[in-house]
C-alpha cells in the first residue's frame, strides 16, 4: 500500500539547525517577505540566495542520512502552476473574494494575528511567538476560512486521530470554536511570492503557496494518476508553532478545492539547549553536521528521537546525548552483541547452532511480542515508546545470557550452550531488524554481523528462522564511549 510522510518545507533565510535535523526532510519554502527581507539584507537578488540556501538544507540530507524521495522548492516552475491551479478552483467553487485588509502582521511567522492574541512590551506588540507585528493596510484577496468553521469541528470529531498528540488537538478546536476569520490569502506590499492568476499586483500568501507544496510534489493539478496514488497523506509532520496552517488553513483550503484531506497531522515540540531557547542572539543554535562529526549519525539520531517524548519539547544536553550513547547504546546493546557473536565465532565455529527446541517461556514470549508492540507504537509516531519497547527485551537479554553463562556450558553443557547462543543470535536479529529506521548504519552492521541475508532485514521476514550452519560475519564494536 502506498504511503505519504511529509516534513515541513524550510524557510530559506538561514542556515539549518538541530530541528532541521529531526526529520525526514522535503523542501525549501522560499517565498514570502522574511525571505524577500533576508536576501536584501545578504546584498543578493531573491532567486539567488535561495538557491544557495536551499541547497545547504539539500546537503542535511545526505549528512543525516535521510531517505526522501522528493525534494521541493517553491520556487520550481511546476509549483506554481499548481499553486495557481488551486487558487483557481478555490475562486470558482466561491471561496475566494478581493477586499482590503488591515491588521496587525508578523513579517517573522507570515501570519496575521488579532488584537486578542497579543502581548505589548515597551510599546512594542508581540505575536504569541514572540515575533513583533506591525499594523499594515492594504487591498487582499480573501478566502472565505469562516464558513469552513462547522465543517472542521464535524471533520475533527470523526476524526479524533487528525490532530496529534491530543494536547494539540485541544487547542485548534478551542481556536475553531472561537469564530473564524476569513484568511488574507494575498499581498502587495512585496513582489517576492507566486502571482495571483488574473491579477499580477498581488502574490499569494505564503502559507497557501507553501502548503500547495504536499500536492506539487505528487504532479497536482497536472498528473492525478500520480496524485491519487499517494494522496491522501498518512501523515504531515510539523512544528507546533505551525499547527494552526496544517490543521485549521490546510484542510479547509482542500475542502475548498474539493479534494481528500490528509489522514493525520503530528505536531513536534521545540528544542532548548542545556535549558535555554535556541536562538542566534544566545549563540547557542546547535549544528546537526557539527554533532554528527563528533558522536556519530545513529547515536544522534537515536538520541534526538529516544530522550523526549515525541510531540513534546525537549532539552538538548550533551550530558544526556553521552548518558544515551555510553549507557543504552555502548554497553546495553553493543557489548551484548559483542559478546553473542565472539562466543560463537570461538565455539561454533563462526556458524550458527540450530533453532533451540525450548527457551524460558518469558523472555521467548517478550521477543514475539516485540514487532507488534513496536509497530503500535510506530503508528501513534510514539518514537521515545517504541524504543524503550526493545531495550526492555534487550536488557531482559543482558539479564539472560548473564544468568545462563554460555561461557562456562561449553564443557559441561554444550548442547545447552547451542541453545543459549541460539537464542541470544535470534534476540539480537530482533533487535537489529527493529531498530534499523532509527540507525540505519549501524543496524546494517549488526545484521551483517549476524549473517542475516539482505532480503530478510524487514519485520515480516522474522517470522522466517535462519537456516542452521548460517555463517555470521566477524564481530567488531557497534558503539565508539565516549567522555562527557
Amino acid at each position: 500500500m502506498p504511503r505519504y510522510i511529509t516534513t515541513p518545507i524550510y524557510y530559506v533565510n538561514d542556515k539549518p539547525h538541530i530541528g532541521h535535523a529531526f526529520y525526514l526532510l522535503t523542501g525549501t519554502d522560499e517565498h514570502g517577505q522574511k525571505v524577500e527581507k533576508a536576501a536584501a539584507d545578504a546584498g543578493e537578488p531573491p532567486q539567488a540566495f535561495t538557491d544557495r540556501v536551499s541547497q545547504a538544507f539539500r546537503d542535511l540530507t545526505g549528512t543525516m542520512g535521510l531517505s526522501n524521495n522528493g525534494f521541493i522548492r517553491t520556487t520550481e516552475k511546476r509549483h506554481y502552476e499548481a499553486c495557481q491551479a488551486l487558487w483557481r478552483k478555490l475562486e470558482e467553487n466561491g471561496h475566494i473574494y478581493l477586499g482590503a485588509y488591515e491588521g496587525w502582521y508578523a513579517v517573522r511567522d507570515e501570519a496575521f494575528y488579532g488584537e486578542d492574541e497579543l502581548t505589548e512590551r515597551d510599546g512594542v506588540k508581540y505575536a504569541p511567538s514572540g515575533a513583533p507585528v506591525a499594523w499594515v493596510k492594504e487591498p487582499s484577496y480573501f478566502f472565505r476560512l469562516s464558513a469552513f468553521g462547522d465543517k472542521l469541528l464535524v471533520f475533527y470529531e470523526k476524526y479524533p486521530d487528525f490532530i496529534l498528540p491530543a494536547t494539540r488537538r485541544n487547542e485548534v478546536i478551542a481556536f475553531v470554536k472561537s469564530d473564524l476569520r476569513d484568511l488574507s490569502v494575498s499581498r502587495t506590499s512585496f513582489a517576492w511570492g507566486v502571482p495571483v492568476p488574473g491579477d499580477a499586483s498581488h502574490v499569494m500568501y505564503v502559507w497557501l503557496d507553501a502548503l500547495t507544496n504536499y500536492i506539487t510534489a505528487l504532479g497536482y493539478p497536472t498528473d492525478p494518476e500520480a496524485l491519487w496514488k499517494f494522496w491522501p497523506a498518512d501523515i504531515h509532520f510539523v512544528g507546533k508553532d505551525i499547527l494552526r496552517f496544517h490543521a485549521i488553513y490546510w484542510p479547509a483550503f482542500l475542502m475548498g478545492a474539493g479534494l481528500p484531506l490528509p489522514q493525520r497531522v503530528f505536531a513536534h515540540g521545540w528544542w532548548t539547549n542545556e535549558g535555554q531557547k535556541i536562538s542566534k542572539s544566545l549563540g547557542n543554535v546547535i549544528d546537526p553536521v557539527a554533532l554528527v562529526d563528533e558522536f556519530g549519525l545513529d547515536a544522534v539520531r537515536y538520541f534526538m528521537l529516544r530522550e523526549v517524548p515525541f510531540g513534546q519539547d525537549g532539552d538538548f544536553s550533551r550530558k544526556a546525548l553521552v548518558n544515551r550513547l555510553n549507557g543504552e547504546l555502548a554497553d546495553a546493546l553493543g557489548n551484548l552483541a559483542n559478546r553473542v557473536l565472539s562466543l560463537l565465532a570461538r565455539n561454533c565455529e563462526g556458524h550458527l547452532p540450530a533453532p533451540a527446541a525450548a527457551t524460558e517461556a518469558g523472555f521467548a514470549a517478550l521477543l514475539v511480542a516485540l514487532p507488534a508492540v513496536m509497530t503500535a507504537r510506530m503508528e501513534r509516531q510514539e518514537f521515545h515508546n517504541a524504543l524503550e519497547a526493545v531495550f526492555e527485551v534487550i536488557r531482559e537479554a543482558n539479564a539472560y545470557i548473564t544468568r545462563e553463562a554460555p561461557w562456562a556450558l561449553k564443557k559441561t553443557d554444550p548442547t545447552r550452550m547451542e541453545a543459549v547462543l541460539r537464542n541470544m543470535h535470534d534476540a539480537l536479529r530482533v533487535f537489529a531488524t527493529l531498530l534499523q529506521p532509527f540507525m540505519p548504519g549501524t543496524m546494517a552492521k549488526l545484521l551483517d554481523q549476524l549473517g542475516v541475508p539482505a532480503e530478510l532485514r524487514d519485520f515480516a521476514a522474522l517470522a522466517t528462522p535462519l537456516p542452521a550452519g548460517q555463517p555470521i560475519g566477524t564481530p567488531s564494536p557497534l558503539f565508539t564511549k565516549v567522555v562527557a
